[in-house]
């Protein structure tokens, strides 16, 4: 398929244990033109995760080393490992028409909306912080000192929803879901983008 159009990038955060991971997920299976970023970490593979699709697995001199090459759009310490995102992968993607989505935190979409003004974001809060420790305790991935860091982190975190452009409640996984398609599919039919697309008609 060709397009016409360049690309948006879209800003996806949440708390920690918000659910924006499935919810991209979700999403980019459902739309062609949707695509998203894998981020680098220097942290540990979890169980079930897999190197080049969950995250890009790298030792802390591996990830320096990128920076040092201006080959990272942003990167944060989260819980003492880097995070951050590549810019080739996502500068390919939209010059080609694809959108491309960062699942990041509020700090990186900050700086990464300073470079790219154009981009979009969308904030996914749980129904409440008692639902969201539910669910940090039941995935059961961190010991009872992380999950109290990370709802501190959590509350923090909630304060900034104000910096982006959409605002989803992640209390029924499809309702959301069918919440984010329909920021995505809107923005696409846009007069601006279509009238680029649709230049021969009208």
């Amino acid at each position: 398929m060709s397009y016409h159009i360049k690309g948006r990038l879209w800003i996806v955060a949440a708390p920690s244990g918000g659910g924006k991971t499935s919810l991209v997920e979700a999403t980019v299976s459902k739309m062609q033109y949707l695509l998203r970023s894998i981020s680098f970490t220097t942290r540990a593979k979890r169980v079930g995760e897999i190197d080049g699709k969950d995250y890009i697995f790298v030792d802390k001199d591996r990830f320096k080393q990128l920076v040092v090459d201006k080959k990272m759009l942003e990167y944060e310490t989260v819980f003492d490992y880097y995070y951050g995102t590549g810019t080739e992968f996502i500068n390919d993607n939209l010059n080609n028409g694809r959108d491309v989505v960062l699942a990041i935190d509020w700090k990186g979409s900050r700086h990464v909306r300073k470079i790219m003004p154009d981009s979009k974001g969308i904030f996914i809060l749980p129904p409440s912080l008692e639902v969201l420790e539910d669910r940090l305790r039941n995935r059961g991935q961190d010991d009872e000192k992380t999950i109290i860091r990370r709802m501190q982190e959590a509350k923090m975190q909630a304060s900034h929803y104000n910096e982006f452009d959409y605002l989803i409640i992640n209390d029924n996984f499809e309702k959301a879901l069918s919440e984010m398609i329909t920021i995505f599919s809107a923005d696409r039919l846009l007069r601006e983008r279509q009238k680029i697309s649709l230049s021969k008609l009208i």
